[in-house]
């Protein structure tokens, strides 16, 4: 990020911060989060009253715009929230807990649950989204395998290890999603759900991808066993590339995430690879989308725990 982008008001400062908070999630104006009432809410001023505070005269109650977000009842200052969201939104393979304690100057267990709040602002897949493949790109799909669920485990291949399968719309978004254990029938619901049945879908030989054919309109493989990478347009490629960003960060930054964690730092390689730059977002409208996001949202320490 430049210096100059560093020195913006909002990120230095918590009036600024505030204002572009309000933009973002009023647009149109205030919302009351009690009531939804957005007719008779005036903005309460004077020496006395907190900075940021409104006023419903409808359900009569006080709010401001972190109220019902992943930022409520935070004692971090706002700008600090606001810069935390765009370094991690503007890191490709993520920004480290110790990275943000050291860049806001807030203890490493506090930058550690700032970091898991975000991630939950990045959200699941919005309902009305759609399927995958529903345009006539084909989806992609792999499995991959993280570290250890015990450590000390032995065992062969990736049975003792985190599993992340993801979908990856050629040209397009990804969906992420972990299990306990893969094998037909979950992994079946799962693409069901989330890939149109008239999509192409790719995979590898792997055995739990053979009913594929049953479900959608058509299903290719590559046989990475004997060393088949491509063919006539059919391949993994893409749902790898994406792969090998989320090991790399899942490696060179996070070095080790609780299983009880993992899918957070999921929706966050999801997220950022959706709105990758090659589909037209910037880093500070990532950051923006992400912002906008933390409605509705809450998380406490009892929800996340405190290993990672």
């Amino acid at each position: 990020m430049s210096n100059a982008l560093f020195s913006l008001p909002r990120f230095t400062n918590d009036a600024a911060a505030r204002a572009h908070l309000e933009a973002l999630r009023w647009p149109n104006g205030a919302i009351c989060p009690g009531c939804g009432g957005t007719e008779r809410n005036v903005r309460i001023t004077g020496k006395s009253a907190r900075p940021g505070l409104w006023f419903c005269g409808d359900c009569r109650s006080q709010f401001t715009v972190t109220v019902g977000t992943v930022f409520e009842r935070s004692k971090v200052p706002l700008h600090k929230w606001v810069l935390a969201t765009h370094l991690i939104c503007s890191s490709k393979k993520g920004i480290s807990a110790h990275q943000l304690h050291r860049t806001l100057g807030v203890t490493y267990k506090t930058a550690w649950f700032m970091a898991h709040r975000i991630r939950e602002a990045m959200g699941e897949v919005p309902e009305g989204q759609g399927q995958l493949g529903g345009g006539g790109a084909p989806v992609e799909v792999d499995e991959t395998y993280w570290g250890n669920k015990k450590y000390g485990s032995r065992g062969a291949g990736g049975h003792h290890q985190m599993k992340v399968v993801s979908l990856v719309e050629r040209g397009g978004k990804v969906r992420s999603f972990q299990f306990e254990t893969i094998h037909g029938g979950a992994l079946r619901d799962t693409l069901r759900k989330h890939i149109a049945a008239a999509a192409t879908v790719h995979t590898d030989e792997a055995s739990f991808y053979r009913p594929l054919y049953r479900m959608f309109a058509e299903h290719q493989t590559v046989n990475h066993r004997r060393g088949e990478y491509s063919r006539n347009g059919i391949t993994t490629n893409s749902v790898e590339g994406y792969f090998s960003i989320l090991k790399r960060g899942l490696v060179g930054t996070f070095h080790h995430i609780g299983e009880q964690h993992l899918f957070r730092y999921m929706k966050e390689f999801d997220f950022r690879f959706n709105t990758r730059t090659a589909l037209g977002v910037t880093d500070v409208e990532r950051a923006d989308l992400a912002l906008k996001g933390i409605s509705g949202r809450r998380l406490t320490y009892r929800r996340t725990g405190n290993n990672a």
